[in-house]
């Protein structure tokens, strides 16, 4: 079996530093990108280099700007073989009424959910293609299937994520790529912290599992999913029974 390369967006905290670290873990040599938060993507590449043995490259990266998302991947493309694995994991979110939300960040947040995946995919796909061989895996949302109150931009963007993949995996399948989409539903990350006490403890009473995800289990199950080998086009729900 030879080496494995993947990509993973928004790798510097959340589910995807957990996705990063299960890759690393299974040996998989990684390309990282954040925008902001590029210090503590530093130290993760750092630590999985040390406790995994793998190749690890990061990025300060804005998904959303299709220039930075070519500098990016062209120079990824000279330093990987092939790329395995793209895991599309960098996303923004918008809490508040709808008739609040300025046009400048309904663009931004429809720019790195979704067109991010766009640009991410079409800087990819032609190694992938030229392979015959790729999985690609889309986070999207437990909102993106049910919709959200006070959340309407990130669950229009997660559904467009939801028929993106269902779209590309039709199209790739014929090329030997997968394309699947995992959808969390509360997950303890900093882009929850938003919620207080008060609101986590509410909304735990409305999940079955009566918890909230660990982001090591949404990254176990991600991992699962991207290597299932007759399995594409699925959204995968990781919500703890919510939907």
């Amino acid at each position: 079996m030879g080496e494995k390369y993947g990509i993973v967006t928004g790798a510097s905290r959340g589910i995807g530093r957990a996705i990063a670290e299960k890759m690393a873990s299974e040996k998989v040599n990684l390309a990282l990108c954040c925008e902001k938060n590029t210090d503590a993507l530093n130290e993760l590449a750092k630590e999985l280099r040390r406790r995994y043995e793998v190749t690890v490259y990061t990025y300060q990266t804005d998904i959303g700007d299709p220039d930075s998302v070519k500098q990016m991947t062209d120079d990824i493309l000279r330093h990987f073989s092939q790329v395995d694995y793209l895991v599309n994991n960098a996303g923004v979110s918008y809490v508040g009424l709808l008739t609040d939300m300025s046009v400048e960040q309904w663009n931004r947040l429809i720019s790195v959910n979704l067109s991010g995946i766009f640009y991410m995919m079409k800087a990819i796909l032609p190694s992938m293609i030229h392979q015959k061989s790729g999985s690609i895996l889309n986070v999207s949302s437990m909102w993106g299937t049910s919709g959200a109150s006070c959340e309407a931009a990130y669950s229009a963007s997660k559904g467009g994520v939801n028929l993106l993949t269902n779209a590309m995996a039709k199209e790739l399948a014929p090329s030997g790529i997968r394309v699947n989409a995992i959808a969390p539903g509360c997950v303890d990350t900093d882009m929850n912290a938003i919620f207080s006490e008060e609101e986590k403890k509410d909304l735990c009473e409305e999940i079955p599992i009566g918890r909230f995800a660990e982001p090591s289990e949404i990254a176990e199950a991600a991992w699962s999913l991207m290597n299932l080998s007759y399995v594409t086009g699925q959204v995968l729900g990781a919500d703890g029974g919510f939907i």
